[in-house]
């Protein structure tokens, strides 16, 4: 358990809390609701705006953006939640579509610290409270609520959603989910109410999912069986039953723009999103229009991010063998490239083997990072599991993801193509490195 101490002198800037934090609590992680809840309960941090909860293995980032930018273009005031941050905490706690400031999160922490007394909270929970609190003090229309890890057991699952949304159920955090998609499926199912709607963005969900909803009594919405979406290369068109499961007269919204988000899975993503807001019509209307305006100026980083310019960058965190096997699929549909170079660094606790599989076949040269911490694999492990795949491919190790993309530009021809890939910590150690370049 994490320490229940506080300390005699709080800090006064973001960067001492984070620091306080860390030191307290580290980044372990501890699943369960019920400490969380009695420090929300004492932290009386009222709120009144229509509660999105998003789960799932893959997908709630691009759900989350997705969502924020159409309720943006519809003109609600919009509060939205992610984890983890890029470069800077700031990142997970957004007000109109906009970083809040560090004096705003400095307030939440300090809020959350009063009303914790002697309950201890790991770093996550602790900065999910505070955001909370930022919220509340900010009184929008709208939160958008990320998961962090599961559903069920998460410190976001404290609050209630007037809909949830899972996009999609696939192997990842087994230490903490279970090793099966049946297992996995129970968890994130957790965040569904009684009563409330509830999206499923994945085609073949587990029937633990589907037990779950029924047992609650939510009423769920699966995508392929109650909506879905088709299309050409010029625009897509959703539907939906007016009832699930396949109730109804068919509903149509035809004309779509494709989503600013690159690759075909955002299809799924924005699919679920609509339904979402279809689900909440009668709370929170939202015009075609707006969802085609908010489709159309939805960002993301890190997510199949295609850098302008040659050579081609494409920045993806996809650190588990459902999401690699998107990117392999987004790469091959990008056109001719006469060498692709990877980099790519990735945790110790993720399913390194079947990620490399999945991408081998897109990359020419493998350029291996080390990562920092723990739960940081060394390069020289990675390059294990590449040559166990082909013993005589190009692997050369660096000491950091910022490294091995410096080495890369110097490699490359320049109608090449870099894919930075694996870990959030690949993806933001490159990201900052190019930050750092344009200061100068």
């Amino acid at each position: 358990m994490a320490d229940a101490g506080v300390s005699a002198a709080l800090p006064e800037s973001l960067d001492g809390w984070l620091a306080l934090l860390e030191q307290r609590h580290g980044q372990r992680i501890e699943l369960g609701l019920e400490r969380v809840a009695a420090v929300r309960a004492r932290l009386k941090a009222a709120c009144d705006a229509v509660v999105i909860t998003v789960g799932g293995t893959n997908g709630k980032g691009s759900c989350c953006a997705m969502l924020e930018a159409i309720l943006l273009a519809s003109g609600y005031r919009v509060g939205c939640y992610t984890s983890p941050h890029l470069l800077r905490y700031n990142e997970r706690v957004r007000i109109d579509g906009r970083d809040v400031d560090d004096a705003a999160l400095v307030a939440g922490f300090a809020a959350v610290e009063a009303a914790r007394a002697d309950t201890a909270l790991t770093y996550f929970e602790h900065g999910t409270l505070a955001a909370w609190q930022v919220f509340a003090d900010a009184k929008p229309d709208v939160i958008v609520l990320e998961v962090g890890l599961g559903g069920r057991l998460d410190a976001v699952n404290v609050f209630d959603a007037d809909c949830a949304l899972v996009s999609s159920v696939a192997m990842d955090h087994m230490d903490y989910l279970g090793d099966t998609r049946e297992a996995i499926g129970f968890e994130k199912a957790g965040i569904f109410r009684g009563g409330r709607p509830a999206v499923c963005g994945d085609p073949q969900p587990p029937a633990t999912l589907v037990e779950h909803a029924a047992a609650v009594g939510a009423e769920l919405w699966i995508s392929g069986r109650d909506f879905g979406f088709g299309g050409d290369r010029q625009q897509w068109g959703y539907w939906r039953y007016a009832q699930p499961p396949r109730e109804g007269a068919l509903v149509r919204r035809g004309g779509l723009a494709y989503p600013s988000l690159r690759g075909a899975n955002q299809l799924l993503n924005a699919a679920a999103v609509i339904t979402v807001l279809e689900c909440l019509r009668h709370c929170i209307p939202v015009s075609m229009q707006h969802v085609r305006q908010g489709l159309m100026l939805v960002e993301l980083p890190g997510r199949f991010q295609v850098l302008p310019g040659r050579p081609a960058v494409v920045l993806d965190v996809a650190h588990n063998p459902q999401a690699a096997g998107v990117l392999a699929d987004n790469l091959g549909n990008m056109g001719f490239y006469p060498e692709t170079w990877a980099v790519f660094g990735m945790l110790a606790d993720k399913d390194v083997a079947a990620v490399v599989k999945l991408m081998a076949g897109r990359i020419d040269h493998w350029l291996l990072a080390d990562l920092p911490g723990p739960r940081g694999l060394p390069a020289a492990a990675l390059a294990d599991k590449v040559r166990a795949l082909k013993e005589d491919a190009d692997v050369r190790c660096f000491d950091s993801p910022s490294e091995a993309y410096a080495a890369a530009q110097k490699l490359l021809a320049e109608d090449d193509r870099i894919v930075v890939f694996g870990s959030f910590l690949t993806v933001a150690d490159v990201l900052g490195a190019m930050a750092a370049a344009r200061r100068g």
